[in-house]
């Protein structure tokens, strides 16, 4: 059982969501609302999407991501921020030459997916550990291990801790193979992610095998998505874990009832808290993770 929890609010995500909830924040003043929101409701970590203002379509726009940023740290309440570095990974076959890509396809190089977090050097960054299918589609999500040791080694050089995304247990592996490299700065940062089609399933049972396959000082959280996002947060604290959620992952509060993120906060701390354990502050979380600005 965990009783300091760190709540992290993922409050946008990248997902095709804005059509099925007017919650969903899209311009960067809503983007930076959604995260004060989340923070005062007591999320100690903001993990930040932008998108483009015009469409609600996902972007990776440096300017967009320095605007949130900066609207975030200008306000009066203090939250951990948490930058998605996993834009610019998606490869769609083209239908009539499968060696090209087609429509959908956003590849770009190492350097590129990490822009804006040289940037605006959050404390934390979201590092995808591996390549996975994407749902039923052609999509195909793609993180190789030469990209990602060099996003790694670039993420440490600039103070900045990587949350390693992991959705299946080949990543786990992959992940430790940095941690073993000295890519990774102890203690290392795992985030489990459960549900998203096809990685691992959203199960207790699945849940405890990601997690005993974690380096024994690792920091981790865990997430599942849609109705299941507040039983795994539950299942995951019960194990020692910390939690993410937010309208990236679940838009419901409850059936046939549309959350914000502010509401998904309130509910796992008060989840939280009748398990006995307590939300704890964004400085706290600095301290207990080891992040930059947190005690050494």
């Amino acid at each position: 059982m965990n009783h300091e929890v760190v709540v992290t609010c993922a409050v946008t995500g990248a997902g095709d969501t804005t059509g099925r909830s007017p919650h969903v924040p899209v311009t960067p003043k809503e983007i930076a609302d959604a995260a004060i929101s989340a923070a005062k409701a007591g999320a100690a970590i903001a993990h930040i999407h932008v998108r483009d203002p015009e469409t609600g379509k996902a972007s990776r726009d440096p300017k967009l991501f320095k605007e949130v940023v900066d609207r975030v740290r200008d306000s009066d309440t203090d939250v951990v921020i948490n930058l998605t570095a996993g834009m610019g990974g998606d490869w769609v076959p083209d239908a009539n030459n499968p060696a090209m890509p087609g429509p959908g396809t956003d590849m770009i190089s190492a350097d590129d997916r990490l822009i804006h977090i040289k940037e605006c050097l959050p404390e934390i960054c979201s590092l995808d550990c591996g390549t996975l299918n994407f749902g039923d589609g052609d999509n195909i999500y793609i993180s190789t291990p030469p990209t990602l040791r060099h996003m790694a080694a670039k993420i440490r050089e600039w103070g900045v801790k990587p949350e390693m995304e992991v959705f299946e247990l080949g990543h786990i592996r992959f992940a430790r193979q940095m941690v073993k490299e000295g890519l990774i700065a102890d203690p290392p940062m795992f985030q489990i992610c459960l549900g998203i089609p096809w990685g691992a399933d959203q199960s207790v049972d699945t849940l405890k095998v990601m997690k005993d396959h974690l380096p024994v000082d690792a920091s981790w959280a865990g997430f599942g998505i849609s109705r299941m996002q507040m039983p795994i947060a539950a299942a995951v604290i019960a194990m020692g874990g910390n939690v993410r959620v937010g309208l990236e992952d679940n838009l419901m509060l409850d059936r046939g009832v549309l959350a914000t993120n502010a509401q998904l906060v309130t509910r796992i701390v008060e989840i939280t808290e009748r398990m006995g354990g307590r939300a704890v502050t964004p400085q706290e979380a600095r301290n207990k993770l080891k992040l930059r600005g947190g005690d050494s």
